[in-house]
């Protein structure tokens, strides 16, 4: 133990109490250990590149090309995306994809390029691979995208996973966005991001990396064209960018950098090329629709850790009631388990909980509850008990149940990566709907371990099936929460088939949006915590997880009335609405911060209420077209630099732009509008875009501008559906989509697709195709104009 480790240790045991403190040091003790005795030795390694290429072999969509001393297999897929791997490495296995890989383009062409190369020509896309290795992505016109300098590898002597480096180049004008949940962005600036979900053990603020879920996602954004590139390795490693010049040094233009370096590992990659919305639409057909929602899921949720009794929980929701405030869902934390044990109730505190659930339903509300992943080890605990006997728990090298502390003291942790495992565990999920509850969120699912030094996560050594493959710990670290939620998901439709899940994981990887979506994690009460909120989400849709959202107000501390509320109506656009905080912070309910207060929040909630039509809308068209809810200003126009570089608003579907006060002491904000005709939906005046205006953001609202033209499907006074429409700018059309929703079910509603037209001196709204819609129309921005 050296001197740092001592300094960590002696605040863990202050921090977490005698017995636990002293339990998070024999823990990292134990890991430290087990690393020594059950990871190889890093020794003598040598260096590799791919080499001249020496022979092409074509085949279906592309083909294959041998270097001297490595392969190249490239592939472009019949829904434009491209595939490429080295060292013979295929698509599959792979968490990341959704059933199998994607069929090859037949029309895809392996020819033979100038100064010895090669490259695959297809409908959407080109790629050209150099004699030596480089991989550049060209769009159909030939304009250049990204450039991958050919790879390198660190490889054992004595054999072992090689270490591998990707250098890549981009345009000079390129802005990145993506990798995951990153509190810095959405735009990600020149920096080196870490590929390891990490709890940080506190509340973050921006500039904290890495967090809870990282993603080898890249959404890279230029003049020449969007793509998003994807590293299918599950492994350790960095990603350092470097934001481009124009007109560098002697007038000639810096590329834009990403080096990419993994601990191990496959060395394969897919690029899309289009627009956002082509590039997303293929990306979810690679990686999985997103879960679809039960409409209470969009309402507003109530939680906190430590609510600690069934009595505060009426006395919160009579409070909502009693302030004429919609609720929709109420969240317990670990408080309610019966000393921390997952799937367990403490029935002192909470001693008819199912009757609480009901009662809780009849009024309109859901009951969700926590689920952590570590297993209380103790004989006599029937989750210890049953997943001993199902032979359930991560292993380490000896073949003995690797042990970390969490909040139940010495715990042991389900191998989520065998099927076996998850489904004895998405059986356990009867015990919770038996208790009445509709929902859970997962959390410490990084998985969590506290330490008083090093990691706080499991032995790297520690060894997981990863579906009969079997690796350890290095491998399956990162897809170890994308399989927890993947066992609930499961589990919840053997159990419930007629329902949808809702399900929400602090953890994950690609693909988690197949079981639901994610939040912020323990955002820092600040202001700085508050713009990370909004950073979090943008970034997370454009990976391809619409579904997620902020603890409003901050995990920690007592936000200011004033910061309270911009978080609350930032909360209120957001797909998942949810005030959170901690045992040790303020309180979160309206009432809490004044009448002021309460009264704004009583309208955003109002407002949100009206917009859940709009709301089960976008997640429809989420689930069948993998478009984010919340999306950056440039989605419809990425060549506007303007708006590549505007971060502090964004549009909610096609039909609002939401502009969120950021900042104290603001009554005013400008803000960056898209072409076309804007509405502010508070005053009516209207904008013409591109360009940059001044709104008025007093404290009662945030500035939300409405498109010319769109429909937006609402909830009428009678609870009914309304169609609000917008009117089309003069000599221009409008058009909006709509997808009627009971709630929840399985059918899959038609999408009724409405335009509009000035007809003389009305607004005209038609169902595509002709006919009056069958909703009643409400017609918007007939005065300023």
């Amino acid at each position: 133990m050296d001197g740092r480790d001592l300094v960590h240790s002696v605040k863990a045991v202050g921090f977490a109490g005698a017995a636990q403190g002293l339990r998070t040091v024999r823990a990292a003790w134990r890991r430290r250990r087990a690393d020594a005795v059950g990871l190889p030795p890093r020794g003598s390694e040598r260096a590799r590149v791919p080499g001249q290429v020496r022979e092409v072999t074509p085949g279906p969509g592309g083909g294959v090309l041998r270097f001297s001393r490595s392969e190249l297999r490239i592939t472009v897929m019949v829904n434009g995306a491209v595939f490429w791997a080295w060292d013979g490495v295929g698509p599959e296995p792979s968490y990341a994809l959704a059933g199998r890989s994607p069929e090859p383009d037949p029309r895809a062409v392996l020819e033979p390029d100038k100064d010895g190369g090669w490259r695959v020509v297809a409908e959407r896309v080109t790629v050209v691979v150099s004699r030596n290795g480089a991989v550049e992505v060209r769009t159909p016109g030939g304009v250049p995208l990204r450039r991958d300098l050919p790879p390198r590898w660190w490889e054992p002597v004595g054999g072992g996973r090689a270490r591998w480096m990707q250098r890549s180049e981009v345009s000079a004008d390129a802005r990145f966005f993506g990798l995951g949940g990153r509190s810095s962005g959405p735009r990600l600036r020149d920096a080196t991001y870490r590929l390891w979900n990490t709890d940080q053990g506190r509340a973050f603020a921006p500039g904290d990396d890495p967090l809870y879920i990282t993603m080898p996602v890249q959404l890279v954004v230029a003049d020449a064209g969007t793509h998003l590139v994807f590293h299918d390795t599950s492994w350790d490693g960095t990603v350092a960018l470097r934001e481009g010049e124009e007109g560098a040094g002697s007038g000639h233009d810096r590329a834009g950098m990403c080096e990419m370096r993994m601990d191990g590992g496959p060395l394969r990659c897919w690029v899309i090329v289009g627009s956002p919305a082509r590039v997303l639409l293929a990306w979810a057909s690679l990686t999985g629709a997103p879960a679809l929602p039960p409409a209470w899921a969009l309402g507003h949720h109530h939680a906190r850790w430590g609510f600690g009794s069934e009595q505060e929980v009426r006395r919160i929701v009579a409070g909502y009631r009693q302030h004429g405030l919609p609720l929709d869902a109420v969240h317990l934390d670990i408080d309610h388990y019966d000393a921390h044990q997952v799937f367990t109730v403490d029935r002192e505190r909470f001693p008819k909980l199912a009757a609480l659930a009901e009662e809780l339903r009849r009024d309109g509300i859901r009951l969700v509850s926590i689920v952590d992943p570590a297993v209380k080890a103790e004989p006599g605990n029937e989750v210890y008990d049953g997943g001993t006997a199902h032979g359930a728990f991560v292993r380490d090298v000896s073949g003995q149940p690797v042990r970390g502390v969490v909040w139940p003291g010495e715990v042991v942790y389900p191998d989520f990566t065998h099927a076996r495992v998850r489904k004895w565990w998405g059986g356990l999920y009867e015990e919770r709907l038996a208790q009445g509850f509709s929902g859970f969120w997962h959390d410490m699912n990084e998985p969590t371990s506290f330490a008083a030094f090093g990691e706080s996560t499991l032995p790297r050594s520690a060894r997981h099936d990863l579906e009969g493959r079997g690796g350890d710990h290095r491998e399956a670290h990162n897809v170890y929460g994308l399989c927890m939620a993947r066992a609930g998901y499961e589990g919840l439709r053997e159990l419930a088939p007629r329902q949808r899940p809702f399900l929400f994981s602090r953890s994950g990887w690609v693909g988690m949006q197949r079981y639901g979506g994610t939040w912020s994690g323990d955002v820092a009460t600040g202001w700085p915590g508050l713009r990370a909120s909004l950073s979090l989400v943008m970034g997370l849709g454009l990976c391809g997880v619409p579904y997620s959202g902020p603890d409003v107000g901050g995990f920690d501390g007592s936000p200011s009335p004033e910061l309270y509320l911009r978080w609350f109506q930032l909360g209120a656009y957001l797909p998942l609405f949810r005030t959170h905080a901690s045992l040790r912070a303020g309180r979160r309910e309206p009432w809490e911060f004044g009448a002021e207060v309460l009264e704004h929040a009583r309208v955003a909630l109002v407002e949100r209420r009206r917009l859940l039509p709009y709301f089960l809308t976008l997640a429809h068209l989420a689930r069948r077209t993998g478009a984010p809810y919340v999306r950056p200003v440039w989605w419809g126009s990425p060549e506007d630099r303007a708006l590549r570089d505007c971060e502090d608003a964004f549009l909610l579907g096609d039909c609002l732009l939401v502009a969120p006060v950021l900042a104290p002491g603001a009554d005013r904000r400008a803000v960056q509008l898209p072409r076309g005709l804007w509405y502010d939906t508070a005053t009516g005046q209207a904008y013409e875009g591109p360009a940059q205006v001044l709104v008025d953001a007093a404290l009662s609202r945030i500035p939300v501008l409405a498109r010319a033209g769109a429909v937006i499907p609402t909830r009428g006074t009678d609870g009914g559906l309304e169609l609000e429409v917008w009117a089309p700018a003069r000599g221009r059309t409008g058009a909006g989509l709509v997808v009627p929703d009971a709630g929840d079910g399985w059918e899959e509603p038609e999408v009724e697709r409405y335009v509009t037209r000035w007809e003389g001196s009305r607004v005209v709204v038609e169902r595509e195709g002709g006919g009056e819609p069958p909703h009643p129309v409400r017609v918007r921005g007939l005065g300023e104009r």
